[in-house]
């Protein structure tokens, strides 16, 4: 029986450079990574991990819509000549003072 075999994944660039990262940072490499979680999920007999949707608040709910909406083109974003404006029209929907 081989002692090693081969396992080709694609995964974005991005996040396998944060990984390898993370992962040096406790001296280990992706490889060690991945055969631990491996050998994890064998031990579990499943993922070794809980699955679930993630829960957010009904206003965060919305704000995700809504940027789906825009990246989408149906919705237009809204814009701001300035940051100052962004935030008096932020405090008064709260009911605050404007910063």
């Amino acid at each position: 029986m081989a002692k090693t075999a081969n396992l080709n994944i694609r995964i974005d660039p991005e996040t396998k450079s944060s990984a390898e990262k993370l992962f040096a940072s406790f001296g280990i490499t992706l490889t060690d990574a991945v055969n631990m979680f491996l050998h994890k999920a064998l031990m579990e007999g499943g993922l070794p991990f809980e699955l679930k949707q993630p829960r957010y608040n009904e206003a965060t709910e919305a704000a995700m819509r809504e940027a789906g909406e825009i990246l989408r083109g149906r919705v237009q974003a809204k814009t701001y000549p300035s940051a100052r404006a962004l935030f008096e029209e932020l405090d008064a929907e709260d009911g605050r003072e404007p910063c």
